[in-house]
């Protein structure tokens, strides 16, 4: 292994990764093998939330104690998986995914939890499941379709309690959302739009963390 950025296809923020992993709560047996399953078998494996994100996730949730979770882009159930652990004891996670064919392989994973009992997964368009929920949530987690991010937003934030929290994940897309040649690519023009939708909501207050592709915090008035 490479003892500097000059490694061959190793960079210095390859090594401040390894650092950060290194001096945090570790990685579970069950989080490190979902997560090796999801490289090995899956395609865009990045979606994946990871290590360095799943530990925020689980402080963050510990911090804010919410009692209720929705979470919108189950993937694999990694960042599922984290917020389970941070959720107080009376906790419970409502996860929507829109892709069936993963429903198999996060319902594994969910199963060798301990908070399998307190994990609820629904397969489907959270914009269509989440109404027949009819449910307040003291935390959202955002981390589906880019596309649908301001269309989320609009939705999504009458769900939220006030004093609640939203979390949306990629919200710097890899850079791309400063990036002029990427002025035609929706994905970016949507997470673009999002941003400044949040920006000027004054019904909000926001944050953003430049952790992996971008963590926004914010906060219902």
């Amino acid at each position: 292994m490479a003892t500097s950025g000059q490694g061959i296809g190793y960079t210095g923020e390859d090594i401040l990764e390894e650092y950060i992993s290194a001096h945090i709560e570790a990685e579970s047996p069950l989080l490190r093998d979902i997560y090796r399953q999801t490289n090995l078998r899956l395609l865009n494996p990045r979606m994946a939330s990871g290590h360095i994100q799943g530990r925020l996730l689980k402080m963050l949730v510990a911090m804010i104690r919410p009692e209720l979770i929705l979470e919108i882009g189950t993937f694999t159930g990694y960042a599922t998986l984290c917020m389970a652990q941070g959720m107080p004891a009376n906790g419970c996670i409502h996860t929507i995914e829109i892709d069936d064919e993963l429903e198999d392989f996060i319902l594994k994973g969910f199963k060798k939890s301990p908070y399998s009992d307190r994990i609820h997964l629904h397969i489907g368009d959270a914009l269509k499941v989440v109404p027949g929920l009819g449910l307040q949530y003291d935390m959202i987690f955002l981390d589906g379709e880019k596309r649908e991010y301001p269309e989320y937003y609009s939705s999504l934030l009458e769900y939220l309690k006030p004093g609640g929290f939203m979390i949306a994940d990629n919200t710097l897309w890899d850079g791309h959302v400063v990036e002029k040649e990427y002025d035609s690519d929706p994905q970016t023009i949507a997470v673009r739009k999002f941003n400044d939708m949040v920006r000027n909501d004054s019904r909000v207050e926001v944050a953003m963390i430049p952790i992996r592709d971008g963590l926004t915090i914010i906060r219902k008035k």
